[in-house]
């Protein structure tokens, strides 16, 4: 690790205080140009004394705005200090956990993953655009019908066609026989280049694609493609229970990654995140923000600087090594459930280094769906699965009372 350590209390509040002090002070400064302030003093209190204890909601406070990308080039001086901060993080995430190399990427933090997906869709496009001459209706995304709707979302407001590749039903596996008849036939529908997005974690069943699947087919057929990875799910959990995944900057074939801190990590929504490879995030630069310091390079503009605080306190509170724990922790539990399932008899479907396990619905009674507010794939009828997600707040005693519940069903 490089940039990754675990601080004690005093440490993280000392740094976050250095930080606000390089920020612009709204309640001391005479900061007249900026359409900006901090919270409301009248509704939150700036002077409550338990702030001095409470640095993230000193933060908050502050309010300072990230608006632009903080990897490149100049930015608002104003919040140089908590941009900072939003650095670390960035490096701690591509760097430690993702394997880039040093100063090899750009990035920033999202308002939620579902932005950051599209971000990366629309770089891609305008990639192709600008540097290849691409129209838009030659530019395709192929990802699979597990793949998070913001994709779905991105593909109508960018006007790209997705083309949706099935997986088999029990395994979650990309069908190559199909993705290989999709992008043939695109390619003779016009289609000549490629968006791809594997996940690492889908929001259901925490299934994991192999990226080659995609690029291995693509080469075949010399296809012009650029490859992203969303793990807004599986981001904070795969590179921890999976020590030997190769899904990271360490191959060259991928060009960016999205991982969401709002999820596993428990900051608070919404904090997504976006990382890509140096030269890339230029496609996107909006010439129009003229007074905007720097260069705006984000989907969002205006961002609260506050959440790259927040994921800042979480990662350094807890370390890789101590992270490397809780994730483990999580793997027993899941395992745990899945023995009690296999006991019973009882099909699902688990990824082995994922904490979500989704089971057949023909297994579970509505009432005990509700009662454990178990998610269902589909809102109305034709549900097949219903999936349960180990996360913090979920131990084995809320297990064991599902399982018992289940197994008297069963005995009825």
């Amino acid at each position: 690790m490089i940039y990754w350590k675990k601080l004690s209390q005093e440490e993280r509040k000392n740094r976050i205080q250095k930080a606000l002090d390089e920020n612009v002070n709204f309640s001391n400064d005479a900061s007249l140009g900026y359409p900006a302030s901090k919270l409301d003093g009248k509704v939150f209190y700036d002077d409550a004394p338990f702030l001095k204890d409470a640095p993230t909601l000193q933060t908050y406070v502050a309010n300072p705005n990230h608006i632009g990308c903080h990897t490149l080039g100049t930015s608002e001086k104003a919040f140089k200090g908590t941009q900072e901060i939003e650095r670390e993080v960035l490096n701690v995430i591509a760097v430690d956990i993702f394997k880039a190399e040093p100063d090899s990427i750009d990035g920033y933090i999202s308002p939620g993953g579902t932005e950051a997906n599209i971000q990366a869709l629309w770089m891609y496009r305008n990639f192709f655009m600008h540097q290849k001459g691409a129209k838009s209706d030659e530019i395709a995304i192929l990802a699979s019908e597990d793949t998070h709707y913001s994709i779905a979302k991105g593909a109508n407001v960018l006007m790209l066609d997705w083309l949706k590749i099935p997986v088999f039903f029990e395994k979650r596996q990309i069908d190559k026989i199909a993705l290989e008849n999709e992008i043939i036939k695109a390619k003779e529908n016009g289609k000549k280049y490629f968006i791809a997005v594997a996940n690492m974690g889908t929001t259901m069943f925490g299934s994991v694609d192999n990226p080659d699947d995609y690029t291995s087919i693509l080469e075949k057929h010399n296809a012009d493609y650029k490859l992203h990875i969303d793990g807004a799910y599986g981001g904070f959990v795969y590179p921890f229970s999976n020590q030997k995944s190769t899904i990271n900057f360490n191959n060259p074939k991928i060009s960016s990654i999205t991982i969401d801190a709002h999820k596993m990590l428990q900051s608070p929504y919404g904090t997504g995140v976006f990382v890509c490879r140096k030269g890339l995030i230029e496609n996107v630069l909006t010439k129009e923000a003229e007074y905007v310091e720097g260069m705006d390079l984000t989907l969002c503009g205006s961002r609260s600087g506050a959440n790259a605080v927040a994921v800042w306190m979480i990662l350094f509170t807890y370390g890789p090594f101590g992270w490397f724990e809780k994730v483990s922790v999580l793997q027993m539990r899941t395992q745990f459930l899945c023995h009690e399932l296999d006991e019973l008899n009882i099909q699902y479907f688990r990824e082995p280094f994922m904490n979500i396990v989704t089971i057949h619905s023909q297994y579970i009674p509505e009432e005990i769906a509700e009662k454990f507010d178990l998610v269902p794939q589909q809102h109305n009828q034709g549900n097949k699965w219903y999936k349960i997600v180990l996360m913090d707040h979920v131990e084995v005693q809320h297990l064991t009372s599902f399982i018992n519940e289940l197994k008297a069903t069963i005995h009825a």
